[in-house]
């Protein structure tokens, strides 16, 4: 186990009065007995710079099925390599998930970033009586991109503007007609701990599907290369007519379990971590994926459907 995923079990640990042994760093078997989800105000911190996205997205299906509201205080790194940025979390992950019908909160206390972490987010949220459905099988077509590209600590607002630039001027190349609305922004000094920088870009659809491309910035890295890293990814995801990109598609898997009745989701190519949430949840819960090439005139030859048959929990406590 790393810091990271310590603080997970540990969250849910004290999220349902459970018992955890083998819960330290380094540590390469767990035993965890759940007791009763109870919500309420919980900590969890992994005093590195260990995502707090990843965090919620182990607490949020507990709290979702507690007895009462949680309000989850998260500690760690805000805009982490290998995890989802805190602005994905915001601007895709968020509105998408909440069509499984529930609602979050999600304030951005501080940012913080690699290698010391100190960012904080406290995600509130109700518990629910069970989730909908999703059905994300019509893509439309894109109506908007947008994003921000930021900075913060020691770095100037022009790196931000260089990232921006660049993006907006790879993506031009493909899609021409499109106003590309990417804000450059400094993080204020009392919002964020230490040096960082970095950019997400976002494309809408008519049908309402987000899209992301996003990258990091790191000592040596080039703003433009930053910049035009995310634009080639969001254009990769665009390319294969999925509803879903190659970072949401994984995050859904645990609420289609979850849910009640048939979820269908379109997408690229199946990732190594959407094959793994699918082998865990399948033999967890009593839902049933099955994964088909999508066979539509228009799909590329990289679309695919899930397809989900959740198991339908219901939340006891309500």
């Amino acid at each position: 186990l790393r810091p990271q995923h310590l603080s997970g079990l540990e969250i849910i640990r004290d999220l349902c009065d459970g018992k955890l042994n083998g819960g330290e760093i380094g540590s390469t078997e767990i035993t965890f007995t759940p007791g009763k989800i109870k919500g309420g105000t919980h900590i969890a911190d992994t005093k590195t710079a260990g995502s707090v996205c990843l965090l919620m997205q182990v607490a949020m299906p507990c709290v979702l099925f507690a007895a009462s509201p949680s309000e989850l205080h998260l500690k760690g790194g805000t805009n982490a390599e290998m995890a989802p940025q805190i602005d994905y979390t915001v601007m895709v992950f968020k509105p998408i998930v909440e069509k499984f019908n529930f609602t979050f909160n999600c304030d951005i206390k501080r940012r913080g970033y690699y290698p010391q972490g100190g960012g904080e987010v406290v995600v509130q949220m109700s518990p629910v009586k069970e989730l909908s459905p999703i059905n994300l099988t019509e893509r439309g077509t894109v109506t908007k991109i947008y994003g921000r590209a930021f900075v913060a600590g020691a770095l100037p607002i022009k790196l931000a503007k260089d990232m921006s630039a660049a993006a907006v001027r790879c993506i031009r190349r493909e899609i021409r007609d499109l106003y590309i609305n990417i804000q450059p922004v400094r993080e204020p000094d009392d919002q964020a701990v230490g040096t960082g920088s970095g950019i997400i870009i976002v494309a809408e659809t008519s049908t309402g599907c987000l899209l992301a491309g996003s990258s990091l910035g790191k000592r040596g890295k080039n703003a433009d290369k930053v910049g035009i890293e995310a634009a080639e990814k969001l254009l990769q995801n665009l390319k294969h007519g999925g509803t879903v990109d190659d970072s949401l598609q994984d995050q859904l898997i645990i609420f289609m379990a979850l849910a009640k009745g048939v979820s269908r989701v379109k997408s690229g190519p199946i990732t190594l971590h959407t094959q793994t949430a699918i082998h865990f949840a399948e033999q967890l819960t009593k839902a049933k994926f099955t994964v088909t090439k999508s066979d539509e005139e228009d799909a590329g030859n990289d679309t695919y459907i899930i397809e989900c048959q959740g198991m339908g929990m219901i939340n006891p406590n309500l």
